[in-house]
């Protein structure tokens, strides 16, 4: 059994995981989940709700957008050269997300120097503007 295991980790394509471990894939990959995020938490409104969310895309940013009668609220995700910047609407920093390949062949997302799951940076960066109130 362990010689199995040995043989299919020495067959493991680490070039091509590695090379799709990039900012620019992982920017992409974090907006096409905040895109179903935003579908589902839709889904869950009640029926005549005077809330939506929206994901607004413009340049090097996606936007998770809060829009109600009286408030206009938003989380920006920018790529930039070294890291993905998530900010709130007032441009205000929250957090940055950097990528590491790990020992597993893993593509980890880092926040505060804590390797986090592409659920646990949306979660992260959206609960409070998904949940707060609504």
């Amino acid at each position: 059994m362990n010689d199995k295991v040995d043989r299919d980790k020495s067959t493991f394509d680490w070039i091509t995981e590695r090379s799709s471990c990039s900012l620019p894939n992982v920017f992409k990959k974090l907006r096409l989940q905040a895109e179903e995020d935003v579908k589902v938490r839709n889904a869950l409104r009640p029926n005549n709700s005077p809330y939506k969310f929206s994901v607004a895309v413009a340049g090097g940013d996606f936007t998770v957008l809060l829009e109600a009668k009286d408030v206009h609220r938003s989380v920006i995700f920018s790529l930039a050269e070294h890291a993905i910047l998530v900010r709130d609407d007032k441009g205000n920093p929250m957090f940055e997300v950097t990528l590491t390949f790990n020992e597993e062949g893993e593509c980890r997302l880092n926040v505060n120097n804590e390797e986090r799951d592409f659920w646990q940076v949306r979660r992260m960066a959206l609960e409070e503007l998904l949940f707060q109130g609504y």
